[in-house]
Parts: structure tokens; C-alpha cells; sequence
């Protein structure tokens, strides 16, 4: 049995982020005011994330500190940094690059930040699967993927070269043809929001929605260590194109703990900051694309993942 505030935060908990958070940053962004609000709101959002981590968590032991804390806020810090900086840089590349001007204005401030976010999860969810089979990009990817537990801060847990290529592949085309500034902040809050209620340590539900958005119960799986079997659910906000690549996986049975969690073939990977910003351009840092591995909890394989080496 759950307690009344247990079931509160199990299915209230992305709701509260997904639409409430969002759509006050979509009315902050939309009235044009002051950016820090949107920084008030995602400070919101983590102390949500935490709380309800210990409310409703999916493993309580990947609640704890594993001398892994510090290096993640420092993550986070950075690649917020340079998502809150690519947005101020609009209006400077907008001048350099002259856009043909082929943002919908007219629509609702809403609609268009949807759009932005389809089109920004689509350019992302393909260089996320090209990170999976270049082994360029996968020296890179692989400090995400070094994770042994899944909880909030681990979604912008990344190299910042990495978080760069990601979004330059999400917000190019944006920008492209004239993507708005404020809608930008809107779009980079919805980032990072997405990002915590995707490697959120809680245990909540969302229904039929799982086989669309790409939430925890999804990306888990993402997070398998094996070569091949995490080339899965590659999606930032929607699964929709994972359905349409073949490259979506669930399987309600599945638990998860530490044990399937970060890279078989490279167990040892840096856990300092700094080690891990330099390990990617060392001889060992290198990386091969190797065959597919056997999962031992379904004794099958799939498709190849770059393994490092």
C-alpha cells in the first residue's frame, strides 16, 4: 500500500513538471519577462525532482552519494551554462546568418514552442543515435553512458562537446529559419526539464504514455550496459521516432539496479570531472564499434554499439 502522498507524487509528479513547470516558463518566455524567472523555475523543478526521488524512489540506493555528486552538479552547471548561452547568441547569429524568415509568428506562443520542441527532439534523437555508431561521437557519449545509478542530474551529465553537437543538431535548423529568442528560452527550460523527469530516480506512472514520451521507464533501457542491447529509445522528449526507426524497446517485467547500469566493456571509466572532459582524447579514451553482447536477465542480443576500448 501507498500512503496519499505517495500516490500524489507517483502520478503527479511529471504533470506538475511537464505542464505545470513548462507552462510557467511558456507564459514567463511569452510576456517577455526577465530571464531569470526561467532560472527560478528549473531551480524549482530539481528541488521537485529530489524530493520526489525520496518519496517515490525506483531504487533508494541510487538515492545515495557515490563521490559522484559533486561531479554532477559541476555538469550540470557547465552544460546549463552553455544552453542558457546558445540561446543569448540568437540574436547575434540571426544577424550573421540572415534566416529567410520562415517562423510561423502567427501562431499561438504556445504552438510554437510544440514545434520547436518536435523539431529540436528530432535533430537531437539523430545525432544521438549516430553517437551510438561513430566511434568520433561515441569517445564523447560514453561519459553519459558511465553512470551506474539513475537519478535527476544524470540527464545533463555529458561531455560538453557532446551537449554542444547535440543541440547545435536540435536548434540549427531552428534558428535556420528564424526561431524567436523567447521561444528559444522556452524550448531550453523544456531541455532541461525533460531532462530530469527523464533520468528521474522515481518510481511514477504515466499510463500509455510511456510507448510515446521518452520518460524514466523508457530511457532505462537506454542505460542497459551491454553493446547492442542500449542502442534503444533514443528520443529526448517523444519515442515517436524510435517507433518509426525500429529502434524502441519495453518490456514491462524489466527491473533494474546498478549491475546493468554503465558500459561492459569499459567498467573503469574516469569518474572526476576533469579526468572525464580529457579521457575522450587519449589512446584509451578510443573506442571500436564492437559485435552485440548478450543481456543476461533476457540471454539475447541486438544491433552494435560503439564499445570502448
Amino acid at each position: 500500500m501507498i500512503t496519499a502522498v505517495q500516490a500524489v507524487a507517483r502520478y503527479g509528479y511529471v504533470p506538475f513538471l511537464l505542464i505545470g513547470l513548462n507552462g510557467a516558463g511558456i507564459a514567463v518566455a511569452a510576456a517577455g519577462a526577465p530571464k531569470y524567472w526561467l532560472l527560478i523555475i528549473l531551480a524549482a523543478a530539481i528541488a521537485t525532482a529530489f524530493l520526489v526521488e525520496r518519496i517515490i524512489p525506483y531504487d533508494p540506493q541510487w538515492n545515495h552519494d557515490r563521490a559522484d555528486t559533486t561531479r554532477d552538479r559541476i555538469h550540470v552547471a557547465v552544460n546549463e551554462t552553455l544552453i542558457l548561452a546558445s540561446v543569448a547568441a540568437i540574436p547575434l547569429l540571426a544577424a550573421i546568418v540572415p534566416a529567410p524568415q520562415l517562423w510561423p509568428h502567427s501562431w499561438s506562443f504556445v504552438a510554437q514552442v510544440l514545434a520547436a520542441i518536435l523539431v529540436a527532439d528530432f535533430g537531437i534523437t539523430v545525432v544521438h543515435l549516430a553517437s551510438h555508431k561513430i566511434g568520433l561521437l561515441w569517445r564523447f557519449h560514453a561519459v553519459h553512458h558511465s553512470i551506474t545509478r539513475f537519478y535527476g542530474l544524470n540527464g545533463l551529465m555529458k561531455h560538453p562537446l557532446h551537449q554542444t553537437v547535440e543541440m547545435a543538431a536540435g536548434v540549427a535548423p531552428l534558428i535556420l529559419i528564424g526561431l524567436p529568442v523567447d521561444v528559444a528560452s522556452a524550448l531550453a527550460l523544456a531541455v532541461a526539464i525533460q531532462l530530469l523527469l527523464q533520468h528521474s530516480n522515481a518510481d511514477y506512472r504515466i499510463g500509455p504514455a510511456k510507448y510515446v514520451l521518452a520518460l524514466n521507464e523508457g530511457h532505462r533501457f537506454h542505460h542497459l550496459k551491454w553493446a547492442g542491447i542500449g542502442d534503444v529509445n533514443f528520443g529526448l522528449f517523444t519515442l515517436v521516432w524510435d517507433h518509426l526507426m525500429r529502434t524502441f524497446s519495453y518490456d514491462p517485467a524489466r527491473r533494474f539496479d546498478s549491475t546493468q547500469l554503465g558500459m561492459a566493456a569499459k567498467p573503469d571509466y574516469p569518474t572526476g570531472y576533469l579526468a572525464q572532459l580529457l579521457y575522450p582524447f587519449t589512446g584509451s579514451g578510443g573506442c571500436h564499434l564492437g559485435s552485440a553482447q548478450s543481456d543476461p536477465h533476457r540471454g539475447s542480443a541486438s544491433s552494435t554499439r560503439g564499445s570502448v576500448t
